[in-house]
């Protein structure tokens, strides 16, 4: 391991380690589709069914943002300065980068994602 992986492996190490308490820190992955994520969003969630008292993105131009180094430092020291006990990590990437009302507009479906447009963001499956 290389000093610039420790970052990546310190979050998957917390992540393995199950709930340890609130506060949470959630990381979601987020990409144009179900192989590159060019978007990581983190929430702090303070509490059972609570919205997220903080939140941070972090977005790359075309590179997968899971192997990105400095991006996962950034993280870590996010998670380390909202106080997360505990780090949950989506296993797959679960939808478009790009948001809602900001991106595009409300109840329309993203126009540069065409692969998410029948899709289900959990599971990947095609919608019918």
């Amino acid at each position: 391991m290389t000093l610039r992986e420790r970052h990546t492996k310190a979050l998957r190490k917390k992540a393995n380690r199950g709930f340890s308490g609130y506060p949470v820190a959630t990381v979601a992955y987020y990409g144009p589709d179900d192989k590159l994520a060019t978007k990581v969003a983190v929430g702090i969630v303070a509490g059972d069914d609570q919205d997220p008292i903080a939140m941070a993105r972090w977005f790359s131009d075309g590179a997968d943002i899971r192997r990105d180094h400095e991006v996962n430092e950034k993280i870590m020291l996010f998670v380390r300065e909202q106080g997360a006990k505990s780090v949950v990590i989506a296993d797959r990437i679960i939808g478009c980068p790009h948001e809602e009302r900001i991106d595009y507009p409300e109840g329309e479906k993203c126009p540069r994602c065409p692969f998410w447009t029948h899709r289900d963001r959990w599971s990947g499956e095609i919608k019918h």
